[in-house]
């Protein structure tokens, strides 16, 4: 069973800055990503940032030059630093990895992913 643990979420000011952590365990062949998602109250689920096996990186347009994804995706392991963070920044975030598993000796496989359980962001003004 894989699975993901965060840390990190809290009440701060607006402004302020926090970082968030997220580790993986157990079978996984390959990374495809990692990354961090978001869902405030009444809204959907929103991509926040993303880092792939290649190093490359991917923010919402709504982040970038506030936060920064980093992550060492050998130790499963992925962070984001959060600065100036706004009262819209509030939300549920959530770690996810996009991994891949071999499924036979002919190297047959299959893309799954898994999502952590949550950690809230509260930001206030």
């Amino acid at each position: 069973q894989v699975r993901l643990v965060e840390s990190g979420g809290g009440l701060v000011q607006a402004g302020g800055s926090l970082r968030l952590s997220c580790a993986g365990s157990g079978r996984i062949d390959s990374i495809n990503s990692m990354g961090w998602y978001r869902q405030a109250p009444g809204n959907e689920r929103e991509l926040v940032a993303v880092i792939t096996s290649r190093g490359m990186t991917n923010y919402a347009d709504s982040v970038k030059g506030r936060f920064t994804i980093s992550g060492d995706l050998g130790k499963v392991t992925v962070a984001l630093q959060m600065t100036s963070l706004k009262p819209g920044d509030t939300a549920v975030y959530y770690c996810n990895l996009a991994y891949r598993r071999v499924v036979n000796v002919e190297g047959a496989y299959r893309d799954l992913e898994v999502w952590g359980q949550g950690t809230l962001v509260t930001v206030s003004s």
